[in-house]
């Protein structure tokens, strides 16, 4: 089993772009899989953590509702963001500048074969992270993603995720909100959830801004010990 995990960030990329690039991954790993499976191949399967950032765009997943875009095609334009449907789970959500986004493409089959577990060493690798900020955050029961204050009329969420899964490869991930401008969330239903609120680091912290650096080589920290993996 490979446990070493090749890590790019990739700065900021148009979504789709960043896309296909997943897609891309993924399918040499499938690829491979299907070649060890057909011929006894014994290839080594590549894990790939990909760090991104996205100029403003709305995404909405294989099972989210349309009408959680609040947007018509011109409002879109007019506040100069692009929208995808899109192959993960989930419904729909916003990226930006200001967020750090996280694809772990990762064969789980070099880890362990439990989509449930992958998701929340996920949760688990933010939770971390924010806890070094001093920050409390958590799951909140039947939602997706990571949240503050749960169980309280001030529930925020501050970390959406959505993830694919074939052949135990995944794709998508998670999307973290650093110095992300809320604004852009008055725009959607985030997640098909109403009534909820949606918060980012430097606002919790106070701060005009927060080093989205340094909270990358946190996440990554958390990231690699969960999965017990290296970095190559």
């Amino acid at each position: 089993m490979n446990k070493g995990v090749n890590i790019q960030d990739l700065g900021l990329k148009d979504y789709k772009e960043a896309w296909d690039y997943q897609e891309t991954l993924f399918k040499e790993t499938i690829d491979i899989k299907i070649k060890n499976r057909r011929e006894s191949a014994g290839l080594s399967t590549p894990n790939h953590l990909l760090f991104v950032s996205h100029p403003h765009v709305y995404t909405l997943g294989k099972s989210g509702d349309m009408s959680n875009l609040l947007l018509s095609e011109a409002q879109l334009e007019s506040k100069g963001a692009t929208f995808y449907k899109i192959n993960r789970g989930g419904d729909i959500t916003y990226h930006g500048p200001g967020q750090v986004v996280g694809y772990p493409i990762l064969d789980l089959e070099n880890f362990f074969t439990d989509i449930h577990k992958f998701l929340r060493f996920l949760e688990d690798t933010i939770i971390l992270t924010l806890e070094e900020y001093g920050l409390k955050a958590e799951r909140s029961p039947g939602e997706t993603g990571v949240w503050l204050d749960v169980g309280t009329p001030f529930a925020r969420k501050i970390c959406a995720m959505g993830v694919r899964a074939s052949r135990w490869v995944t794709m998508h991930g998670f999307a973290l909100n650093v110095n992300a401008d809320l604004g852009y969330f008055d725009n959607i239903i985030p997640c098909g959830i109403r009534g909820k609120a949606v918060t980012s680091l430097h606002v919790e912290l106070g701060q005009t801004k927060v080093d989205e650096a340094e909270v990358k080589v946190k996440l990554l920290k958390h990231f690699l010990k969960l999965f017990e993996a290296t970095e190559v």
